[in-house]
């Protein structure tokens, strides 16, 4: 097989394998938290979680519902605008459900702060969060996440869903963007 590295990445931080090794990991724990209740839905926050969350709903050992929001803090940039969006508004009643909310990557805590605020009004039974990957170090909100696949330092990331410009999310890994890639696009 083929392992050649997009030429725009600098480095490859998480290998497809030991992503999904850490999925299966993730769905067992969750499966094992929810084991006594009925109702779980999983709400994906778009476009990012996307690639995470099928493959968590298909290592859970139970059902789900599925359901998706879209919000922005980003745009076309790589840092947080600090103003969050909602873009796409859940389908569902999450009244007397039990949530999780999948994310991608919790960097600022901006967005996650504003769904989880904006989740609790609307009464869920439960209300718990996943994210693939956690930036400890950028976290300017205060919010608890409950299943983190990894912790990653301050580098900007792309593939397994994650983007610059609506680039990279089919990248299999999660690799490190080369800063001349969004310094360059950022002057132009």
């Amino acid at each position: 097989m083929d392992r050649t590295v997009h030429p725009d990445i600098a480095y490859v931080l998480l290998e497809h394998e030991r992503i999904q090794q850490r999925v299966q990991a993730l769905a067992d724990e969750i499966t094992r938290d929810y084991a006594n209740t009925q109702d779980l839905l999983l709400v994906g926050v778009l476009k990012g979680s996307v690639m995470f969350m099928v493959d968590m709903a298909r290592s859970l050992q139970r059902h789900v519902a599925l359901d998706f929001i879209a919000i922005s803090s980003y745009g076309q940039s790589t840092q947080t605008s600090g103003v969050v969006r909602l873009l796409k508004d859940l389908d569902t009643d999450i009244g007397g459900r039990h949530v999780l909310i999948v994310e991608d990557i919790v960097d600022s805590g901006l967005t996650l702060a504003y769904l989880r605020e904006s989740f609790q009004r609307r009464n869920p039974a439960s209300l718990r969060i996943c994210a693939l990957l956690s930036k400890p170090e950028r976290r300017q909100a205060d919010v608890t996440v409950d299943y983190t696949g990894f912790d990653i330092p301050n580098e900007f990331v792309v593939g397994y869903g994650l983007d610059f410009a609506e680039r990279y999310r089919n990248l299999p890994y999660i690799g490190v963007l080369r800063p001349a890639v969004y310094t360059q696009n950022a002057e132009s």
